[in-house]
Order: C-alpha cells, then structure tokens, then sequence
C-alpha cells in the first residue's frame, strides 16, 4: 500500500504528486483498472494471443527492413 509522510511545511501539490509517483510505482491503478471488470479466461487468452501474434508481426517487419539495404 503506497503511504507518504506529509511535514507541516511541504506544500500539498508537492505531496499529492509524490503519492501519485509512489502509486504508479508500485503499480496499483494498472492493476485496478485489470480488475475492474470481470473477464473469461478465454478471453484473457485470446488477447494475449493475438498481442503475441502482433509482436511476432512486427519484429518480422522490422528485420525484413533492415535487411532491404
């Protein structure tokens, strides 16, 4: 759980922006906004496929470029 400590003379701005970097660090609203809604393991595998699917394409495309020379 991200927790910051406020000092009496430190500007709320200041400390407002120190949580928000302490949550994106450890990642919190990145994992709430995977879980907010409910979704089907098949789902879940279908995308991870075709995100590998859309990875390998581009690492094709980016070697059949540089070997175009």
């Amino acid at each position: 759980m991200a927790s910051i400590i406020i000092d009496d003379s430190e500007n709320l701005e200041k400390a407002i922006k120190r949580f928000k970097r302490q949550v994106e660090k450890e990642g919190i609203i990145r994992e709430w906004k995977k879980r907010e809604y409910y979704e089907k393991p098949s789902t879940i595998l279908n995308r991870k496929k075709k995100a590998l699917q859309r990875k390998l394409m581009k690492k094709n495309r980016k070697s059949y470029d540089s070997k175009s020379y």
